[in-house]
């Protein structure tokens, strides 16, 4: 068994989109809209096939969530080495997003970063 795809609302699904072309290196499939509901989608597909859908709809809360939370709180992107970590962190960084942490080596052994992307979702980059 395996995760086929995790999903996530944001508010605003183009400039979302482009986060994760633009940054970790996604591919968007074809827009998905529902008219009758307004619910828009796409799927992103990254190279190792992995599959994140992102979402808006009509009426969806923006609920303003602290870091640490129950349920769902980050999506991690392995970016290689830690050189990657450093210059994807660095870039963001200048590119106005929040650095949470990082990058730093865990107590666990893991060199990553956790960064407040898009629409506030939080990502973890790591080797």
């Amino acid at each position: 068994m395996r995760i086929e795809h995790v999903a996530a609302y944001v508010c605003d699904l183009y400039g979302a989109r482009d986060f994760f072309e633009t940054y970790l290196g996604a591919s968007a499939g074809d827009e998905y809209h529902n008219s009758k509901t307004g619910f828009r989608s796409f799927f992103l597909t990254f190279e190792d096939g992995a599959r994140l859908e992102i979402m808006t709809k009509p009426g969806v809360e923006n609920v303003d969530a602290a870091i640490e939370r129950l349920g769902f709180t980050h999506l991690a992107f392995s970016v290689g080495s830690e050189h990657a970590v450093d210059e994807l962190t660095a870039r963001l960084r200048e590119d106005g997003y929040q650095v949470v942490s990082g990058p730093r080596t865990t107590g666990d052994g893991y060199y990553e970063s956790l960064v407040v992307g898009f629409d506030n979702l939080r990502i973890e980059v790591s080797v």
